[in-house]
C-alpha cells in the first residue's frame, strides 16, 4: 500500500513539471524572466505597464524623430543653428562683396553694396547673390517704375545692405537712437542691418522657410529707405504688407514677403504710426 502510495505522489510530481514547462515556451504566465512591473499584454509582448503616449520615442542617440527625414537624411529644421549658437557680436568691421550687377528696373537706378561682418560664416558673395535676387523680382520695389537697383563694390552707393552680429547691429542702430534689443533689423544712414539671428533663424512663422523671411528683411529695410513707413493688416485672411512689423504677430492676416502681388497690385495696409 505505502509503496502505491508513492509511486501514485511521483506520477503527480511529474505532470506538474511537464505543465510548468510546456506554459513557459508558449510565453505564458512565467515570471522567470520579467522584471518587476512587467506584465503581458495580448499575444504575449511585453509591456512596463507605463502609458504609450508618455513613454520617449526617440530612436538610438536621442535625436527626435522630426530632426531628420524618412530617407534618414538631415531636414531643414535640423541642420539650422539655434539661438545659442549664433555668434552675439563681431568686431564692427566689414568684407565687401566682389564685383557687381547689371540694373534691374526702369526707375532712377539706386546704387547699394553688400557687406558682411568679419569673423562670421556667411560668405559676402552669397548674401549678395540673394539679396541682388530680391531687389530684382519682379514683385519687389521695381514694379510700376519703381527704383532700379545696382549692386556695386567700389564707388559710391545709395545704400549698403549689412549683415552683422546681433551686437554689431545694436550699436548701429542705438547711435541713430533705435534699440534693436539684439533681435530685429533696422535701415539707418544709410544702412540696411540685417541682424544675423533673424536671417539664419527667421521668425516662428517663417522657420520652415528661411528664405521667403530674408526677402522680407531685405524688402521691409529698403522699404524704410525708400520712405516708407509701418503699416497695418488689412483684414482677416489678407495677405501682411511687407511694410507690417510681421515678427510681433500676423494680426489674421496671412504671411507675405512682397511689396507687390505677381499681377501687379500693391499689397498695403493701414498707416502705424
Amino acid at each position: 500500500m505505502l509503496g502505491g502510495l508513492a509511486t501514485l505522489a511521483a506520477l503527480l510530481a511529474s505532470a506538474a513539471v511537464a505543465l510548468e514547462s510546456t506554459e513557459t515556451a508558449r510565453g505564458g504566465p512565467a515570471t522567470a524572466d520579467r522584471s518587476p512591473g512587467e506584465h503581458w499584454s495580448p499575444g504575449g509582448h511585453r509591456s512596463t505597464g507605463e502609458p504609450r503616449s508618455t513613454r520617449s520615442e526617440l530612436p538610438p542617440g536621442g535625436n527626435s524623430p522630426r530632426a531628420t527625414s524618412e530617407a534618414g537624411t538631415p531636414s531643414p529644421s535640423a541642420s539650422k543653428p539655434t539661438h545659442a549658437a549664433i555668434r552675439s557680436t563681431g568686431p564692427g568691421t566689414f568684407a565687401t562683396a566682389p564685383g557687381q550687377s547689371g540694373a534691374t528696373g526702369e526707375g532712377r537706378v539706386l546704387r547699394y553694396k553688400v557687406e558682411v561682418e568679419d569673423g562670421i560664416s556667411a560668405s559676402a558673395a552669397d548674401v549678395a547673390a540673394q539679396v541682388e535676387r530680391i531687389l530684382a523680382d519682379p514683385r519687389g520695389w521695381t514694379a510700376h517704375g519703381g527704383p532700379a537697383f545696382r549692386r556695386v563694390s567700389s564707388g559710391t552707393v545709395d545704400f549698403a545692405v549689412k549683415l552683422a552680429t546681433p551686437g554689431t547691429v545694436d550699436r548701429i542702430c542705438g547711435q541713430y537712437g533705435l534699440d534693436t534689443g539684439g533681435e530685429v533689423n533696422c535701415d539707418v544712414g544709410g544702412q540696411v542691418m540685417v541682424n544675423l539671428r533673424r536671417w539664419l533663424l527667421a521668425t516662428p512663422v517663417y522657420a520652415s522657410d528661411v528664405d521667403s523671411y530674408r526677402a522680407l528683411i531685405i524688402n521691409h529695410e529698403v522699404g524704410h529707405f525708400l520712405g516708407h513707413g509701418h503699416e497695418g493688416c488689412p483684414g482677416v485672411g489678407s495677405p501682411a504688407p511687407v511694410m507690417m512689423q510681421q515678427i510681433k504677430g500676423m494680426h489674421g492676416c496671412t504671411p507675405n514677403v512682397w511689396p507687390f502681388t505677381a499681377e501687379g497690385r500693391a499689397i498695403t495696409g493701414p498707416h502705424v504710426p
